[in-house]
């Protein structure tokens, strides 16, 4: 029996680097950093003061009223969904009309949810009683509220999942997405994964379990993953979306197609609750099973977005990891962490560095880490600090996301002749 063939046909984001998808693309090759400092009096106590906040507030895009009845993160899962949806050219009255909705679904991803809409509510709650609790504050804060909102949007009445896996999220999102499609389920699915946790409560949370970076330098030199100085991640915000069809779809209705999801892993650790297994054992199952899934051998990887936050322990696991999947070949393969750029979207990242997986798969380039000045010597990898040409004649690329609670998901794409 032949398996059906999932594509990538749309692509949107509003991010640390951009508004769409071509102003961070073109942020990423030019390594230019999002990361700014907080200018919130609310901040100013916590140990950290610096996040990748996204370039283009949602309401300069979102119609005000509208943009009143969402949390941030289903603002930012709608403007990128709607981006994604345009790219593949599915807005128009013609294609509205010849798709059908039973056959769209919707696989939206958040690690925390709408943590700004409770956290906002209960000191409202707290300072002028519960009946100043906006009767909105359910559907605004609920994980699922990004996907649901979608979902109405362009109709999916297909499945409408939020998978929820801490910093894997978005990743596990398009990997649930090209499953439901190649069960049939499906003919289109829009996947993706939102964050908005720039907030003081998880800033303060993360700083005090000492997850993020307190560098007081220049907040555009902080995130530095696989560099000697790196003291921890930089909380980023925005949301990424892909479009994800069968290619018989597609073909049938002539979409421009960026790229093949040719297979994807989802393993566990069961070794922390936030370390990962240091050996990285978890997240090297993923990344075979991702390659066996998709028929794809080691020496077919010309590129891996690592999932690399810039933590002490996190990028050195990820560097065992490749080569124990990729063995010799590891060191040929044209490695970056965007988050260099971006900061960590937590349950957004997987899904905005897929879609920078997609693109310098298509485009045949990888962006650059930036802030790489001295390499940890105990990760052996060929980490590409410029825009570096892909290798010629190795047609995939992985897209790697772990996180918390030991969860583990890499996907991989292709090239499409």
């Amino acid at each position: 029996m032949t398996r059906t063939r999932v594509v990538v046909t749309g692509l949107g984001t509003t991010s640390p680097l951009g508004g769409d998808v071509a102003t961070t693309w073109e942020g990423m090759l030019a390594g230019r950093s999002g990361v700014r400092r907080i200018e919130d009096p609310r901040f100013d106590d916590l140990p950290v003061h610096i996040a990748a906040a996204v370039a283009v507030e949602p309401a300069d895009v979102l119609e005000r009223v509208r943009a009143r009845r969402l949390d941030r993160t289903s603002q930012f899962a709608l403007i990128a969904a709607m981006e994604a949806w345009h790219d593949a050219g599915l807005d128009g009255p013609q294609a509205a009309g010849e798709l059908d909705g039973d056959r769209v679904g919707v696989a939206m991803a958040s690690g925390i949810g709408g943590v700004h809409t409770l956290l906002s509510n209960y000191d409202a709650m707290l300072e002028k009683g519960p009946r100043r609790v906006s009767p909105l504050a359910v559907p605004m804060l609920m994980p699922n509220a990004p996907a649901a909102t979608i979902s109405l949007e362009i109709g999916a009445r297909a499945a409408v999942n939020t998978p929820v896996s801490a910093c894997a999220s978005g990743n596990e999102a398009i990997a649930l997405a090209a499953d439901q499609i190649r069960l049939g389920r499906a003919d289109v699915v829009l996947a993706g994964g939102t964050e908005a946790a720039i907030h003081p409560l998880p800033v303060a949370a993360f700083a005090n379990m000492m997850a993020l970076s307190k560098n007081e330098g220049d907040p555009t030199t902080v995130s530095r993953p696989w560099d000697t100085a790196r003291d921890g991640f930089v909380l980023g915000e925005g949301a990424g979306a892909l479009v994800l069809e069968s290619e018989e779809h597609a073909r049938a209705r002539g979409a421009r197609i960026y790229a093949e999801v040719l297979g994807a892993g989802i393993t566990a650790d069961a070794h922390d609750i936030a370390q990962p297994d240091p050996a990285g054992r978890g997240g090297a199952r993923a990344i075979l099973r991702a390659l066996a899934d998709g028929d794809v051998a080691a020496s077919d990887i010309a590129h891996v977005n690592a999932h690399a936050t810039s933590t002490p322990q996190g990028d050195v696991a990820e560097g065992l990891m490749l080569h124990a999947t990729l063995g010799a070949h590891a060191t040929d393969v044209v490695v970056t962490s965007t988050k260099s750029m971006t900061g960590h979207l937590l349950g957004g990242a997987g899904a905005l560095e897929a879609i920078a997986t997609v693109l310098a798969i298509h485009h045949r380039v990888s962006p650059p880490t930036i802030n790489l000045d001295e390499q940890d010597p105990a990760v052996e990898l060929d980490i590409a600090v410029k825009p570096r040409d892909l290798p010629v004649g190795q047609f995939a690329a992985l897209n790697n996301s772990f996180g918390f609670g030991g969860a583990n998901v890499a996907v991989a794409f292709g090239t499409v002749s």
